[in-house]
C-alpha cells in the first residue's frame, strides 16, 4: 500500500499554526511537507471525482517510515469540501486544530491582508456591510481573503469536523498554549501523534504584523458586534469542545 500523510494542520487561520509547523520542523521523528501551507484539498482545480495524489505525496518523502509526516494548511478546516476530501484520502488520519478567540482572530487577518495590499477598506466596514462580499462571490474565490467574521464560526466548523472524523483523531489546542507553555503544548502533541516528547524546545518567534499605517483598530464597539455575532456559535463550541473564548 502507497504510504500517505499521517496528519494535517487543518486551522485555523491567524491562530498560531506558523509556529506549530515549525516547532515540528525541530523532531527527529516528524516529517514535513517542503512547504508549509501545501494548498491541496482546497483545490478546486483538481478532479476530485477521481483525485490524483501523486503530487501531493512529491511534497514529502513519505518513504522514509521512521517518520509521521503532515503538513499544515489552516484553510482546510474552513474551506468548503477541503474535510470530506481529506477523509476520501485518508479517514484514519489525525487533524490537528488551534482555536484563536474569533475576534482577535478576524482583526489579525484584516491586518494581514490590508498589510498585503488585498484589502483597502476599513475593518468596521469589513465586517459589518463588507460580509456581503462573500455572500455574493461565485465561486468561493473570495472567501480566501475577506472571511474574516466567517472563519471564526468555529462550533459550525468542529461541529462537521466531528461528523466527519471520530474525535480521538482531532486534537483541539487553543492558540495562546504555544505562547504560555510551548513544551506542554508541544508535549500533547507529541502523545497525540505518538511520537516522543521534545529533547530540547527551541524558542519561536512567532509572526508579527508589518508595522505600517493601518487605518483602523479593534475598537470596543468592534469588539462588541462581533462577540454578538459570535454568541451562538461560541455556544455551540462550548457545548463540543469546552473551549471559551472572550
Amino acid at each position: 500500500m502507497e504510504p500517505k500523510v499521517d496528519f494535517i494542520i487543518a486551522g485555523a487561520q491567524k491562530a498560531g499554526t506558523t509556529a506549530l509547523f515549525d516547532y515540528l520542523g525541530d523532531h527527529p521523528q516528524i516529517g514535513l511537507s517542503d512547504v508549509k501551507e501545501v494548498h491541496f484539498f482546497d483545490d478546486e482545480a483538481r478532479d476530485w471525482a477521481a483525485p490524483d495524489y501523486g503530487d501531493y505525496h512529491a511534497r514529502f518523502g513519505l518513504s522514509d517510515r521512521t517518520k509521521v509526516w503532515g503538513e499544515a494548511t489552516p484553510i482546510y478546516l474552513y474551506w468548503k469540501d477541503s474535510l470530506e476530501r481529506i477523509r476520501a484520502y485518508r479517514p484514519d488520519i489525525r487533524l490537528i486544530v488551534l482555536l484563536r478567540d474569533p475576534v482577535e482572530r478576524a482583526f489579525s487577518h484584516w491586518k494581514m491582508e490590508y498589510a498585503r495590499g488585498v484589502e483597502t477598506a476599513p475593518f468596521d466596514w469589513c465586517v459589518r456591510r463588507g460580509r456581503t462580499r462573500l455572500f455574493d462571490a461565485q465561486p468561493w474565490g473570495w472567501h480566501r481573503e475577506f472571511s474574516y467574521v466567517e472563519r471564526g464560526f468555529y462550533g459550525e466548523q468542529i461541529e462537521r469536523l466531528f461528523a466527519l472524523f471520530p474525535r480521538e483523531q482531532v486534537l483541539i489546542l487553543q492558540a495562546g498554549a504555544l505562547d504560555a507553555d510551548p513544551a506542554a503544548a508541544l508535549s500533547e502533541v507529541c502523545a497525540f501523534l505518538g511520537v516522543e516528547p521534545f529533547a530540547e524546545v527551541r524558542p519561536r518567534r512567532v509572526h508579527e504584523a508589518r508595522d505600517i499605517a493601518y487605518p483602523s483598530r479593534l475598537t470596543p464597539e468592534d469588539a462588541a458586534a462581533l462577540r454578538a455575532i459570535y454568541a451562538r456559535d461560541m455556544a455551540r463550541l462550548q457545548a463540543l469542545t469546552g473551549l471559551t473564548f472572550g
